[in-house]
């Protein structure tokens, strides 16, 4: 070889060992990684699904044009607990016998050994990474995942004192309050907290040639109670005699059935009487709108860390929420209902394998999400998982679906919703049924017509047959029967450790 050659060689290589250092694509592993966001009580209120006028979620709606939609996704559960066992694990609460806030999944001896999403990741060579409010429990996430995030407290610090300092029409909770956060600093909130761990992740894996895929999670507490966030996120809406208020007209619970209201009678939240009585309802939509801004942001926050380090293209990202939240709708606010404004949540599939400004109106579940990350990740079907794979829906939005999408609240109270309908059934055998297509408030019952008869029966055939009974150690939002009454247990919620 002459010097020439020789020359020419020793700067080739060079160039390309100077190529490496100065951050030029390096090799990713064989399957995509996966960015799993999950947000609580955050209802159907983002800018994309146009349900308010006036929300303003530029970032998750950024996600969703980059990925598919689901316009009509629902929870398993209208509570916090009992929708992410569902979730994580693909099994519904009619399956775990987990209806409440308590226990915990891995408390159970029937439970514990179920293999939830991460831990199925993992086994495939994944390395699993969580941050915030995943489990209910911050102790679930320390014994699920490979790498979690040192906090204990979901949420906080909170003021010496409540902002709305009135006492409340239900159970007199600490936790249910709203208003501008007493700082200016937003580094202070745990959400914006979660989200810089998260981006300090993505950052090393940036920094270094990854051994495995990752599986990072990701859980915003915020738009739950307490609704706090600095002045700026309540500074992009309109003071709040501008507020746009959701309908809500005396009338749309004359025709409910009388068992409604025990089902969700006990939650903290105050009625919407209790709110219009103390001139609360602008100040608390406006709160619950800042709230999901600012949990926007930190979405937003992440994506950007994501596409910094040059991980987008090879990255299926989830985005859900556990359950929605109703603001003044039948009038109540927060969840615990069988209706739309408390099951219909956002559920958004982005990255590698998933068509770009992608809708779809079939029904939806959360339980879909465990087997639909298989399939876009090529890991193995799980033959035991609940759900069904959302990928039909993904590479073709209008590909009918048969299978509703179920929603329970203790057992014997179902929801069926399909892509028209909605029937409900409650435990006293009392129905509601709802025409979408005509009725999207749902102001209308149509059970107690025989015209509908039909749809009932359709519909009714989706009920679940058999029904775990409540798992021992059940309580918290615990609605049993005894001496043929009902009536829930009483409840003890300590969240002392949580705010302190």
């Amino acid at each position: 070889m002459n010097k020439f050659k020789l020359y020419s060689l020793v700067q080739i290589l060079l160039v390309s060992f100077l190529l490496l250092l100065s951050g030029a694509p390096k090799a990713q592993p064989d399957k995509p990684n996966i960015l799993f966001i999950s947000i609580d009580d955050l209802n159907d209120w983002i800018g994309v699904m146009n349900t308010h006028p006036q929300v303003q979620t530029p970032n998750i709606d950024r996600l969703a044009e980059r990925g598919t939609l689901f316009t009509n996704a629902h929870v398993q559960a209208p509570l916090c607990n009992p929708s992410r066992v569902s979730v994580m694990t693909g099994h519904r609460p009619t399956t775990t016998g987990i209806y409440n806030l308590a226990p915990l999944h891995n408390e159970l001896d029937a439970t514990k050994n179920l293999v939830t999403i991460p831990e199925y990741f993992e086994d495939h060579g994944y390395s699993t990474y969580a941050v915030g409010k995943i489990f209910h429990s911050a102790s679930s996430n320390k014994a699920i995942f490979q790498h979690e995030g040192t906090e204990t407290r979901f949420f906080g610090p909170v003021p010496d004192d409540k902002i709305v300092d009135i006492p409340l029409d239900m159970v007199d909770h600490p936790l249910i309050d709203w208003g501008v956060y007493p700082a200016e600093d937003d580094s202070l909130i745990k959400d914006y907290q979660f989200a810089s761990w998260a981006i300090e992740r993505l950052e090393e894996f940036g920094g270094n040639e990854p051994e495995n895929p990752f599986f990072l999670a990701v859980g915003f507490w915020l738009p739950h109670v307490p609704l706090y966030t600095t002045q700026k996120w309540f500074d992009l809406y309109p003071p709040e005699n501008e507020i746009v208020l959701p309908p809500a007209p005396e009338f749309e619970r004359d025709d409910v059935p009388g068992f409604a209201w025990k089902i969700h009678w006990h939650l903290p939240e105050p009625r919407l009487s209790w709110l219009l009585e103390h001139n609360q309802w602008h100040a608390k939509v406006r709160a619950y709108l800042a709230t999901t801004s600012f949990i926007d942001a930190q979405v937003g926050r992440v994506l950007d860390a994501l596409d910094e380090n040059g991980f987008s293209e090879n990255t299926v990202v989830v985005l859900w929420s556990d359950h929605g939240y109703h603001l003044g709708e039948k009038g109540i606010t927060g969840k615990n209902s069988l209706w739309e404004r408390s099951t219909r949540v956002p559920l958004i599939f982005a990255g590698p394998g998933v068509p770009e400004g992608g809708r779809s109106s079939q029904p939806a579940e959360l339980l879909d999400i465990y087997p639909t990350l298989n399939e876009l990740t090529g890991l193995p079907a799980k033959d035991s998982l609940e759900g069904l794979s959302l990928v039909p829906q993904i590479v073709n939005g209008e590909t009918f679906r048969e299978r509703p999408a179920i929603t329970t609240h203790n057992p014997g109270n179902h929801s069926v919703r399909s892509h028209r309908w909605r029937y409900i059934r409650y435990a006293d055998g009392s129905e509601e049924l709802y025409d979408h297509s005509r009725d999207p408030h749902e102001w209308s019952n149509l059970a107690g017509n025989p015209d509908y008869s039909g749809v009932i029966e359709e519909h009714a055939k989706w009920l679940p047959r058999d029904e775990a009974a409540h798992a021992p150690g059940s309580r918290h939002r615990l609605l049993i029967k005894k001496d043929g009454e009902w009536y829930w247990e009483d409840e003890q919620i300590l969240f002392e450790n949580l705010i302190r």
